[in-house]
């Protein structure tokens, strides 16, 4: 735990946020003094897990299960979220799917699927968030991407498509927002030391781990996203942080 609460008083939107990088990030915002919404489409006993684990450490934090595609349910989530904590200052789009699966394999149904959760759920938790973004006067949005979107994998044209498109979509915002003063930015986790269920990971296509020789840590992840979404990080927008210890030179 750190000393610097600075985001003291904001209040932050994960989803995904009960596993993973996501846990990580929603972690992190807790350190530094946010309030945070824990968002999940199914495992409310991981995402509860989150908050309690938060609020055990002395921080405010709610569980809150939708999906990112439903636009109903986000928005019912969104403002849940801000009735609860008084505000909305920072969204983090983390949920995401990971399918392996050849080319030949991969019908329309699942193209849909895996681009839906990724690029279509950020749009839609982007578009439900800002009337409290536009009120925060400090909002930012983080986008958490995919070096597969920047390098390419073998079975996951997919999620590469979808990733990739994360980073127009933050460009794009980041002219769109700017003068509501709501920084946009991705970061674009490499291969991190996760769990993933046995159809995301059994055939990765990024074995290389990059320069230092390891994989990453979901609590690095969340540093960068942390740092973006704080005070520090108010004169960075529009731009595609790599985490990825070398493995792909941006």
């Amino acid at each position: 735990m750190t000393t610097n609460r600075e985001l003291e008083g904001r209040v932050a939107l994960v989803t995904g946020g009960g596993r993973n990088i996501g846990r990580a990030i929603a972690l992190a915002f807790a350190d530094a003094g946010a309030a945070v919404i824990v968002n999940a489409r199914n495992s409310r006993a991981e995402a509860e897990a989150v908050a309690a684990e938060i609020e055990a450490s002395g921080g405010r934090a709610i569980a809150h299960l939708a999906d990112v595609t439903d636009e109903a349910g986000v928005a019912a989530m969104m403002g849940a979220g801000v009735k609860h904590f008084g505000r909305l200052d920072i969204l983090v789009n983390n949920a995401a799917v990971r399918d392996v699966s050849t080319f030949d394999d991969i019908d329309l149904a699942t193209w849909r699927y895996v681009t839906g959760i990724i690029l279509d759920g950020a749009f839609i938790c982007v578009k439900a968030a800002l009337p409290a973004l536009r009120a925060s006067g400090q909002g930012a949005i983080v986008n958490v991407g995919g070096m597969s979107g920047h390098t390419g994998a073998a079975g996951r044209p997919h999620v590469a498509a979808a990733k990739l498109g994360l980073v127009g979509l933050t460009r794009a915002l980041a002219h769109d927002l700017a003068p509501d003063a709501i920084t946009v930015n991705c970061v674009v986790p490499g291969v991190i030391d996760t769990v993933r269920s046995a159809s995301s990971g059994a055939k990765s296509a990024h074995r290389g781990v990059g320069l230092l020789d390891r994989r990453g840590k979901p609590e690095e992840v969340a540093g960068v996203v942390r740092f973006l979404a704080g005070p520090a990080g108010r004169h960075v927008t529009g731009q595609a942080w790599h985490v990825n210890g070398g493995a792909y030179l941006a």
